[in-house]
């Protein structure tokens, strides 16, 4: 049996709903992952929200 790979990739509202579901349980490990996740994937647009 021949079994098949799917590699997912996450657009930036998946992101940012991950960021919030952390934020809601208090995740702040998680939290300062997804944003270092963001930062390195989206750099113009976290330096933007960052300002």
């Amino acid at each position: 049996m021949k079994a098949s790979v799917t590699k997912t990739t996450l657009q930036l509202d998946d992101y940012l709903d991950l960021l919030n579901l952390a934020v809601s349980i208090g995740d702040e490990k998680w939290q300062k992952e997804i944003i270092r996740k963001l930062s390195y994937t989206y750099p113009a647009k976290a330096a933007t929200h960052m300002k």
